[in-house]
């Protein structure tokens, strides 16, 4: 049986918002062509023709659309998608979806109502992931519309219309170096709007290298700041009973208790990835889907033909060489030196990762096997 998870990014790197801090606007600005356009219905076919073709009874495929905001490719596309995967499909393959959005689709008053969105979403069975920093300043300090607006009550307005809709979420808050000072008022926000699954995601500094840290970039000691302060707000919840599924706490005890970890990179070494850009273009990593790391086209190539061009790729061979303060650390078999883009946002001289682990990770594991 084989499970595989393929990103698409119907819309590449089109959006409606203007995050100060999106890190897919600084790939895509890196790029020959910094936008695809919308994935045209002949592309999502013959994607879905390559991927299914390797697939049999009792295979599971989850297609993960990602942006950008993948939104902007219209409901119509998504429905042309999901009815096209469940005529292909071989009998007896499971398909997932995944949808991650900034969330002004389920909130905006004109164009598809955000009520056709989320019934489509329910029948579908979609996994939604929505973009929320914590609380109305912390969110609109970065998380701007077109016009240069806050977008905090649209977001809340989304998250209403996934509660209503009985769909599930999970929320994507992006830490940058001035809300990882502001962990007590994010949790505020988090049990107040009853939110059951969140994933923390570090704010990156630009690919372009720079000898300082952008302004809004996470560090590894901003890290620690953050975690420290959170663990024991998520203790506490859950010596009660209430349990927020906190993304890097799971991973933490996934690698503990089963050897490995949700997320990719947690553990040092870049996992094979499928990204698919509007083209039909495949790269090896969400972070690097620039175009001297291109592994084939889904239009022309197999599933089978990408992935092994993926594992095979100079981006997953590469040799990495561990830094000396890592040496000796009793967790270089955990997180192997760092995911390398988020080397200094987590990891790197001043370890945020290696901090929180010797202060909180005896009590992180006997709360989680409680």
């Amino acid at each position: 049986m084989k499970r595989l998870t393929v990103m698409i990014k119907p819309a590449s790197s089109l959006c409606d918002m203007r995050c100060k801090y999106c890190f897919y606007y600084d790939v895509a600005a890196s790029r020959h062509n910094a936008s695809m356009g919308i994935m045209s219905r002949e592309v999502a076919s013959a994607l879905l023709h390559n991927v299914f073709s390797q697939l049999t009874a009792g295979d599971h495929i989850t297609f993960a659309f990602q942006g950008g905001e993948p939104g902007l490719a219209g409901l119509d596309y998504f429905k042309f998608f999901t009815a096209e995967a469940k005529k292909i499909a071989p009998s007896r393959v499971r398909i997932h979806y995944a949808f991650q959005t900034n969330g002004l689709i389920l909130s905006s008053v004109s164009g598809t109502s955000p009520d056709e969105w989320c019934n489509f979403f329910r029948e579908n069975d979609f996994l939604i992931g929505l973009s929320l920093d914590g609380d109305t300043a912390l969110h609109n300090l970065n998380r701007l519309d077109a016009n240069g607006k806050g977008t905090h009550s649209r977001v809340l307005s989304a998250k209403k219309m996934l509660d209503k809709h009985r769909i599930s979420y999970n929320i994507l808050c992006v830490l940058t170096s001035e809300s990882a000072r502001r962990a007590k008022r994010i949790w505020d926000v988090i049990i107040n709007e009853n939110i059951r699954h969140v994933q923390f995601i570090p704010c990156l500094e630009s690919l372009g290298g720079k000898p300082e840290p952008d302004a809004t970039a996470l560090t590894g000691a901003k890290f620690f700041q953050f975690y420290r302060t959170l663990f024991p707000l998520w203790k506490n919840e859950a010596k009660k009973g209430n349990i927020v599924h906190v993304r890097m706490f799971e991973d933490l005890a996934g690698i503990y208790f089963a050897g490995h970890a949700a997320t990719c990179g947690i553990s040092g070494r870049c996992s094979p990835q499928i990204v698919v850009e509007a083209d039909g273009s495949t790269y090896p990593c969400d972070f690097y889907v620039l175009d001297e790391y291109k592994t084939g086209n889904l239009t022309e190539n197999s599933i089978k033909e990408v992935f092994e061009a993926v594992v095979e790729s100079e981006f997953i061979q590469e040799a990495r060489t561990q830094p000396a303060w890592c040496k000796g650390c009793a967790y270089i078999g955990w997180c192997g030196g760092g995911c390398k883009r988020m080397f200094r946002a987590v990891y790197g001289e001043n370890c945020g990762m290696r901090a929180f682990l010797d202060e909180c990770l005896h009590e992180l594991l006997a709360t989680i096997q409680q």
